[in-house]
Parts: structure tokens; sequence; C-alpha cells
């Protein structure tokens, strides 16, 4: 329950915050072109899963899980109820309350959660355990993004945050009213003599990690304005990596012989499942454009007198008003300053939809809020796990049993197939003279979510599995080490859109890059399903 309302304030916040940052300035939003947009997204999304390095660390030696769960939750709250401020300085505080806040929040609450499940009578029920967290996740998820639409079309964007920062506030009381039954599992972990001690661990990995953060946000000035890649935040972030992948690379290279396996396993797990995660984040930036540009998102008058009185709708009239000047190929017209330029005009929504589908003068047309489309994941979620669950308990009735590794090659698969649907959505029509219809969003999502299905919970379970007890949520800042790589890849590539005038090349450079993952996984399935065999006595 704690982690579903965590989840309802984060992907209600990550729904609607691209959105927000290209809607116009007239309209309360920021205004940005794509480009900038999605800079600002993918930078959130990448250290919002950085932090919990850090935050895994602390609360590993010294603060213990359910303080640092207090500590992140608060600050989160904190963060979401600042977004509905005006401002650009109370938009970059509130981003970084956010950014801590889940450092602490989000990885020590999976331990937790792994750790109550470490006893002998509870080890064979921690991966249910973990299913039954996963679907906690994916029903926040689901929800948030109605309350999201309803508040942000009837009274504004900050209440559409503000209510982010509500959801948080719930998840904190049910936890402190609750923790006594958690406790168990809130155990300090003591360090071992091949553990780096934490002011190594400071003056080895984050010392550098902000001194080559700080040259990469100045390297463009020593290459004569040339971005590595593309933008100063990307080249800053990547640099910053540097030091922390080396630091697990040296954790795996002089830990002890016993934990040695487990480590390798999870390291070569994490670094193919990079790809899994950069198709997954498609979601907050390439498939939310996709959504309100390309999609056509006309509400049946049938369906209108349900959803209109929950706020579920947009209306797109013949009326001229503010717009942001966008070319034949939505691309935003920018003046010489490097602004976008406001207009009075069509909203855009009609520049690529035929005339005869245009709403009569003096008529609205009811329109699907595009966040609403980001809750087809989380409830083929819902509807799919049982199957999926049962799919594999048949299969294992008939001595067809499929290990961990092979699952996730197989998700690699499936995920690969999601960005190829969309390939084939880009090649269905003109996308610049006509929409698409929203099947191809729907089903690409539904396809998507078998191959989640098959890797995401399978990694939260596996860290808890593989990793050394006292090394338990550092490991699991590394997953999500993997997540925040793998954001800020999926913002750079979606900070291309524009520059690609044929989308499907997009989507299928991404299906390419999880066929290419896949392979690589197959070729270790064998070695990881030993490790895994080995220490856990199970496929």
């Amino acid at each position: 329950m704690t982690e579903m309302w965590e989840r309802f304030g984060y992907y209600l916040m990550v729904g609607i915050f691209l959105l927000y940052l290209m809607d116009p300035k007239r309209h309360g939003g920021k205004g940005f072109d794509a480009t900038i947009a999605t800079d600002i997204v993918g930078s959130y999304i990448a250290l919002v899963y950085l932090t919990p390095f850090i935050g895994g660390l602390i609360a590993d030696r010294f603060l213990g899980y359910r303080r640092a769960i207090i500590l992140g939750g608060s600050l989160m709250a904190c963060g979401y109820f600042g977004l509905a401020l005006p401002g650009d300085l109370a938009l970059g505080v509130s981003l970084l309350c956010i950014i801590v806040g889940n450092g602490f929040f989000k990885p020590n609450i999976s331990t937790l959660l792994g750790n109550i499940y470490s006893t002998d009578e509870l080890k064979p029920k921690k991966d249910a355990a973990y299913n039954i967290f996963y679907m906690g996740i994916n029903i926040g998820a689901f929800f948030c993004n109605f309350v999201a639409a309803y508040l942000r079309n009837t009274y504004g964007w900050g209440y559409a945050f503000a209510a982010a920062g509500v959801g948080m506030l719930i998840g904190l009381t049910i936890f402190i009213s609750m923790m006594k039954h958690v406790k168990d599992g809130d155990v300090v972990k003591p360090m071992q003599k091949e553990d780096m001690p934490t002011g190594k661990i400071l003056g080895y990995v984050f010392v550098p990690a902000i001194l080559a953060g700080i040259l990469g946000w100045n390297f463009s000035r020593l290459l004569g304005g040339y971005h590595i890649f593309h933008t100063t935040s990307n080249d800053a972030f990547f640099f910053a990596c540097v030091p922390i992948i080396i630091f697990y690379i040296r954790l795996y290279l002089t830990s002890h012989d016993n934990d040695r396996k487990g480590l390798g396993a999870l390291l070569s797990f994490f670094a193919v499942s990079i790809v899994f995660w950069v198709i997954y984040n498609q979601n907050s930036t390439a498939l939310t454009i996709w959504a309100e540009t390309y999609t056509s998102r006309h509400m049946p008058e049938a369906g209108v007198k349900w959803t209109q009185p929950v706020g579920m709708l947009q209306t797109v009239t013949l009326d001229s008003i503010p717009v942001t000047k966008i070319d034949n190929h939505f691309v935003a017209v920018l003046d010489d300053k490097g602004n976008t330029i406001e207009e009075k005009g069509l909203d855009p929504y009609l520049q690529n939809l035929s005339k005869d589908k245009w709403p009569k003068p003096g008529e609205k047309e009811n329109l699907i809020s595009p966040e609403l489309y980001q809750s087809a994941n989380p409830i083929y979620i819902v509807l799919f796990t049982p199957l999926m669950l049962g799919l594999f308990s048949f299969l294992q009735n008939r001595k067809l049993v499929f290990n961990t590794p092979m699952k996730i090659a197989c998700g690699m698969v499936v995920a690969g197939l999601s960005s190829l649907t969309m390939y084939f959505a880009a090649k269905s029509t003109n996308i610049y003279l006509d929409k698409t219809s929203m099947s191809w969003l729907l089903g690409t999502y539904a396809i998507f979510t078998v191959g989640e299905i098959l890797i995401s919970p399978i990694g939260l379970s596996m860290v808890s599995k593989l990793a050394p007890a006292r090394l338990t949520a550092l490991m699991m800042g590394a997953w999500f080490l993997v997540n925040a790589i793998a954001g800020k890849i999926s913002g750079m590539m979606a900070s291309y859109w524009d520059k690609f005038d044929d989308k499907g090349t997009y989507f299928i450079f991404l299906f390419i890059m999880a066929i290419v993952s896949a392979v690589i996984m197959l070729f270790m399935v064998k070695s990881l399903a030993a490790v895994v065999r080995e220490k856990t006595g199970s496929d």
C-alpha cells in the first residue's frame, strides 16, 4: 500500500511532466520546445534513479530502512507540492527534493520487503511477494493518470502536481501506522573486511563523480561547442556515471569468492537490461509525444457522458487560440534567442487531421487526454500477471520450465516487438497529414507489458536473492542505476525526435537494440542459470 501511493505520485507527475513543459506559457505550462522538454524529462528520470545508490548505502550502514523510507517520502511530498508553485526556482528546488527523496525511498522499501521474506520459512514465497508488491505499483500507476487528467483539465497543472504530494503523504501515513509489521526486516548490516569504508566511497566515488560531472558540463567548451552526448546535461550525467560504474566493477573484483558469482550474475543482468528500460522510458517521452500529436484521440459521443464529468476529456474548436508556432512537421519554430514563438492559430491537433473530421464552427471536438494512454500499461500488468503466472505453472507441470535468465531473454524479444509495432504504426499512414488509430498505441503497450512482466519484478527478486545480505540495498541501488542510465538514454534519443522525419526509423532502432540484447542474454543463459540455482536452489 505504501509503494502503491508512492508510485501514484511518481507516475502522476511523470505522466504529465512532458506535456506541462511543452504547454504554452499562456496555458500555465513552460512553453519549451520538444528538444529542451525531453532533455529535462530524461535528466529527471536519470537522476531520480541515480540517487538510490547513495540512499541504499546510507540505509545499509547507518540509517536503517524504515527511517530512510520516511525521510525519502517526506522529501518527495515536499517536491510534488513545490511543483504546484510558479517559477523556475520552484521547479528546480522541487525536482531536487524528489530526486534526493527517491534515493532514500525507492531502494530501501524494496530491500525491506526482501529482508522480511529472507527467513527459511518465507523464502519460497519471495517471488510471490514481489509480484504482489509489483501489483501495488501498477494499481497506483493506473489510477493516477485519471486524477491527473481531471485536475489539470478542470483546475490547472498545479492542482495535478499537488495531488501527487497528497498521494505520497497517504503512503507515508500507511507506512508509519503499520511500521511494527516490518520491523524484522529493518536490520543494519555490519561491514565486512573486504567492504570499502564509507569515507573511501565518498572519496573514491562521489567526489570523482561530482568532478566528472563538472568536467562533462564544461566539456563542450573545450571542444569548441561540440557535445559528445548531444547536450550539456547529457555530457555531465554520463561523465558522472563513470566513477560509479567503476565502483561496482571494483566491488565485484574485490569481493569474496562466495559473493563474486552472485554479484557477477547481477551485474551481467543489469548491463543487458539497460535496453529494456530505454524502451520502457519511451512511455514518458516519445510515446507521450505520439499520443499527443499523431494519435486520433476522438472520444465517441456514447463515451462523452461518462468521461466528461470526471475531467478525462480535452476539447478542440475552430477558434483561434494562443499556440506555439510549429512547422508542417510539428517542430517548434524558434526566435533568434532560441525561444519558442507563440501566436494565435488553430489547435495543433487539427494540423494532421483531415478537414472532414474537424469540428463544425461553434462546436467542440471531444478528445481523450493523452496522459490517459499511460494507464494502459499498468492495467495490462494487473490483467496479464495472473495469466502469465498461470501459463508458466501450466508449462512447469508439463516439464517445460523457463528458468529466470531465459524469461529475461524472452522479455527482451517481446519489448523489441513492441517497438516494431510502433514502426508499423509510423508506416501505416503519412503521419504529417493523417493521424493513426489509438489501437497502435494500446497494442504496443499490451505487447510491452508481457516483456515487462518477464523482466521487471524478476529484477527486484534477483537482487534480493543473489546480493550478499550486507550489500542488498547497495545492489538495489545498482538496479536503479540501470534505470537512471536508461532514462537518460531515452531522453537523449527523444531529444532527436524532431530530427527524424521518418519516425519509423526511430522505433526500428529500438527494435534492433532489443534483439541484440536478447541474443547476448541467450549466450549467458546457461551460466546465469547455474548461479541462480546455486544461490537459491531453484531456477
